[in-house]
């Protein structure tokens, strides 16, 4: 009985870690692009200059943080730019 309880263990960690790791990579279509400068704070799709992983931004507006948004928008938004800031 142990046994079936470890393997279902196993297997609805390894589902949920899958689902994770699918939610927090952006996937940059064709219809997409990277827009740094504009992320809030903790909401950043991927690694900076500072830390490895998405959604670890210090504060707002860190110039090495991106977010996806739709080709075309980044311009739009105040502070916005297609390449990393120091």
């Amino acid at each position: 009985m142990k046994k079936n309880h470890i393997a279902a263990t196993t297997a609805i960690s390894g589902i949920i870690a899958l689902g994770a790791a699918m939610v927090t990579t952006p996937a940059l279509a064709g219809d997409k692009e990277k827009c740094y400068g504009v992320a809030a704070a903790g909401h950043n799709d991927c690694a900076t200059k500072m830390n490895s992983c998405a959604g670890h931004a210090k504060m707002d507006n860190q110039g090495d943080a991106f977010i996806a948004v739709p080709k075309g928008l980044c311009a739009k938004l105040s502070g916005g730019s297609l390449t990393p800031k120091s």
